[in-house]
């Protein structure tokens, strides 16, 4: 009886080391998922950054061309004045 008892204590001890290593193990692969996760959402963000700010860059580029065009007409007219 004493026997039998110490096995099934075995038993149980045994299971119940088993279950948390296995969550363990299940912890670590969704750890990992989400660190790939966060790291496609992380490039995602960067690409739309890079990409607003090449936009801005663009406008800023024609803004500076239009304002050399006006000054460069205006200094036309000037010129012709005299």
């Amino acid at each position: 009886m004493k026997r039998l008892a110490a096995f099934l204590l075995l038993a149980i001890f045994s299971i119940t080391c088993l279950v948390p290593a296995q969550a363990q193990r299940l912890n670590n692969e969704q750890s990992a998922r989400q660190n790939r996760k966060a790291g496609k959402l992380q490039q995602k963000l960067a690409k739309k950054s890079s990409k607003q700010q090449q936009k801005a860059m663009k406008r800023s580029l024609k803004a500076q061309r239009k304002a050399t065009k006006k000054a460069n007409k205006a200094l036309q007219k000037r010129k012709r004045g005299h």
